[in-house]
């Protein structure tokens, strides 16, 4: 458990920022028609800030290990999801590669996190 609660982890608030940015994005006209894909990512990216809250609140360290792999097994649904809306013309080049970016340091913040939480480190 963190000492000022999930709120205060850097990587709870970059997976907030990054689940807010998906929200707006999934609300442009590109993604108007394509609600099964906005759905999906909107869950994925929603699931990462989630799981790092929940498993920050458990009780043991071996608990919490299991809630930031499943936000960071979200991470990687996103990050697909966004590959495959770059590749069918629905995000631009730009857009991809920042909202990568962001997912990928989240994703290595998380293996971080991941690693100093872990029971047998």
């Amino acid at each position: 458990m963190s000492s000022g609660g999930f709120k205060s982890l850097l990587v709870w608030q970059k997976g907030q920022t990054l689940a807010v940015d998906i929200y707006q994005l999934s609300k442009s006209a590109n993604f108007a028609r394509e609600f099964a894909l906005a759905d999906q990512m909107r869950r994925a990216a929603v699931s990462i800030p989630s799981n790092i809250a929940e498993g920050d609140e458990r009780d043991t360290d071996k608990d919490a290990v299991r809630f930031l792999y499943i936000a960071k097994g979200s991470v990687a649904e996103l990050r697909t999801q966004l590959d495959l809306a770059n590749k069918v013309g629905l995000l631009s080049d730009a857009s991809f590669t920042t909202f990568d970016q962001q997912a990928e340091e989240i994703a290595r913040m998380l293996r971080g996190l991941i690693k100093a939480r872990s029971p047998h480190a």
